[in-house]
């Protein structure tokens, strides 16, 4: 990506049923972060979009534990969301929300086009009732036993293990995750997306992806082999209403919420579009074949935007075996890559909230900073395989790495700086020690760029402390608080020094964007260097969603975002003692965070 590009970022819709816990941020939210801070600084034209996912069963479930109205659920989930998310600086242009005006409307035209086209059939179903609330059971609230692998707790919809597309019909002695109690089947009508219709279209698309993560291609593919039609609609009175005569009033019909929720990336660049006052800016990241799309999620959601997603866009854009022509939107682009994350487990179990093996984000914040969750998720989170957070881990990698490491160096070289010239000191000739680490630093921009560009984020990060531990010998290996009698030479030493910190702190803000901005400000740096979201309340643009008055978005002005180079630091910037970037913890928080999860 030489030239300027339209990148979209689009990251997975954390469902509004609850707090979000790390191991949700570690699947979608800080991996994608990272990508879009750094594709900013390299020029290129980023919009980062989602939402919190709002419709279906699980929101209606909350809402009755809590004694509120799914409205009102959705709402104060939202808000947390939207909250912890703005902590942590996850840098969106637009974090929605699916009950919007706008989102219905997008949902509705998309659905309207693929039903014009012929990707939309109506058939006779066997759909899943409570007996005891006599509800609609999503496929996903149904557990049993796998019909073609025997796996003990198969989804209605699919199997985690084989991977296969199911329906709660197919599982044997599926029972009710809310209660436990069998579930009564009767015979409804519904819609259905056509997915045979585009087997060839997605094979053919697979083919011409290149660099995705193995996991992801090939767990598709065995899909590929395997499609059914799959259910876009259910009997329920929550959700986005069915776009056709007899049904758009229908209080018991509603479409799916995974149907909706992908369109979601759609609306989302709509809404951001309209309230940046250009309402068609959305087009450059849709409808640009130059335009590139990068989606981040759990592997839990590999099917919906690696399949699902892909067929409904080539469905809208008259791509199937059916042909058809493109709708209202016009012909949309599909993904560039689908970026997945495997699972985070916390202390060797897998994260419950029910069962109370759950740490959630707010939690986390109030007791360590976001920059210290951040590194964590980047240098051990579940990038390529399932990885466990154990608090022990947090510790030392907190104290060892980037107190010790990367917060020691900055210090270290500040103080010094401050303490002996008042500021930055004017280098004089450089001797080869020096030469060579600025050539390190200066080529880390190249080595981290290139891995943060193809997603390799625990690469990335591990070159860059690779970095930190060549300044912070250099330190060692020249002793400039020796040089008292050689003020010219220790003067080198540190401009030296200090022009690799301000190399890093670039390097670093994709990955800690808070830290980075405060080394950015103890080398007398003046105003934004990374800039962070802002939580903005707004209205709804539209009529006839589901939003409840006014609510907050995310957003940022990430326009003037420092370029992706060494900048030279300038001689005689003062310099004043510096705070310690970083908090160093004690080891008793371990037992105690573990004794606070076990309560």
């Amino acid at each position: 990506m030489g030239r300027m590009t339209h990148v979209l970022t689009a990251l997975a819709w954390p469902y509004a049923n609850g707090p979000r816990h790390i191991g949700h941020v570690a699947g979608f939210g800080v991996p994608a972060d990272v990508f879009a801070r750094y594709m900013r600084m390299r020029g290129h034209d980023v919009l980062m979009v989602s939402g919190t996912d709002e419709h279906g069963t699980p929101i209606l479930v909350q809402a009755d534990a809590e004694g509120l109205t799914a409205v009102e659920a959705a709402a104060k989930y939202n808000r947390i969301i939207v909250e912890d998310l703005d902590a942590l600086g996850l840098s969106y242009d637009l974090f929605t929300r699916t009950t919007t005006g706008n989102h219905y409307k997008t949902v509705q035209e998309l659905f309207t086009t693929l039903y014009d086209n012929g990707y939309i059939l109506q058939k006779k179903t066997m759909g899943a009732i409570s007996p005891s609330t006599g509800r609609t059971l999503p496929d996903r609230y149904i557990e049993g036993t796998c019909p073609h692998c025997g796996f003990g707790s198969a989804r209605g919809d699919q199997c985690d293990n084989c991977g296969r597309q199911l329906d709660p019909t197919d599982l044997i002695d599926p029972k009710s995750r809310i209660n436990g109690e069998t579930p009564k089947f009767v015979e409804e009508d519904h819609f259905f997306l056509d997915l045979p219709a585009f087997a060839d279209a997605l094979h053919s698309w697979l083919d011409t992806r290149t660099g995705w993560r193995t996991n992801v291609v090939r767990f598709t593919k065995n899909l590929l082999d395997d499609l059914q039609p799959r259910p876009i609609s259910r009997d329920l009175d929550w959700g986005v209403p069915i776009p056709l005569p007899g049904w758009v009033d229908r209080p018991d019909k509603r479409l799916y919420v995974w149907f909706d929720a992908v369109i979601g990336y759609l609306s989302a660049s709509i809404e951001w579009a309209r309230r940046s006052g250009d309402a068609e800016a959305w087009k450059q990241w849709w409808a640009d074949p130059e335009a590139v799309s990068y989606y981040f999620m759990g592997k839990d959601n590999i099917v919906f935007h690696s399949e699902i997603w892909p067929a409904m866009l080539l469905g809208n854009n008259g791509e199937g075996s059916k042909g058809g022509e493109p709708g209202s939107l016009g012909k949309l682009e599909l993904p560039t890559e689908v970026v997945s994350s495997e699972f985070l487990t916390m202390e060797g179990k897998q994260f419950s909230s029910s069962r109370r093996v759950v740490i959630y984000v707010r939690d986390f914040l109030e007791r360590y900073s976001a920059d210290a969750l951040r590194y964590y998720i980047c240098a051990a989170g579940p990038e390529n395989q399932d990885s466990d957070f154990t608090w022990a881990e947090f510790l030392r990698r907190n104290n060892d790495e980037l107190v010790a490491g990367w917060g020691n160096l900055v210090n270290r070289s500040v103080a010094m700086a401050a303490k002996n010239f008042g500021g930055i000191p004017e280098a004089g000739e450089l001797e080869p020690v020096d030469a060579e680490l600025l050539e390190t630093t200066r080529a880390a921009f190249d080595t981290v760029g290139d891995l943060i560009g193809s997603n390799k984020v625990r690469a990335a990060i591990g070159e860059t402390m690779k970095t930190v531990a060549a300044a912070n010998k250099y330190l060692a290996d020249t002793a400039p608080w020796k040089m008292k009698e050689d003020p010219k030479r220790q003067a080198t030493v540190l401009h030296t020094v200090l022009q690799a910190v301000s190399d890093l702190k670039t390097i670093m803000s994709p990955f800690l964007p808070h830290s980075s901005q405060q080394v950015y400000e103890l080398l007398g740096g003046e105003g934004v260097f990374a800039p962070m979201p802002r939580i903005e309340e707004v209205e709804d643009l539209d009529d006839g969603g589901a939003t409840d008055g006014v609510y907050p978005i995310l957003t940022g002005d990430y326009s003037n975002v420092p370029k992706w180079e060494s900048v030279p630091v300038t001689a005689g910037t003062p310099l004043e003692k510096p705070t310690p970037i970083f908090t160093k913890l004690e080891p008793s928080i371990v037992e105690e965070e573990i004794e606070r999860l076990n309560s």
